[in-house]
């Protein structure tokens, strides 16, 4: 499993996307992405599940999120 912490790039002012991307490049088949985002990242769920994963979120509490992306076989 490959964990994306984004909370400290986006409070940095940066923007996630690419490390995230790059990220998802490298997993291998069956393997997870945690996302953690102090927000839902509904358009990077949008992206990814168009390029065939599957999401599970979850609210962590205190604006925290995480999100499982999963490709699908």
């Amino acid at each position: 499993m490959a964990t994306v912490d984004a909370r400290p790039i986006i409070a940095a002012g940066g923007e996630p996307f690419e490390t995230i991307m790059a990220a998802v490049s490298t997993l291998p088949d069956g393997d997870e992405l945690v996302v953690l985002a102090p927000f839902e990242p509904v358009p990077l769920e949008g992206v990814l599940s168009s390029q065939g994963f599957a999401y599970e979120v979850e609210d962590l509490g205190g604006g925290d999120w995480r999100v499982t992306f999963r490709r699908l076989s």
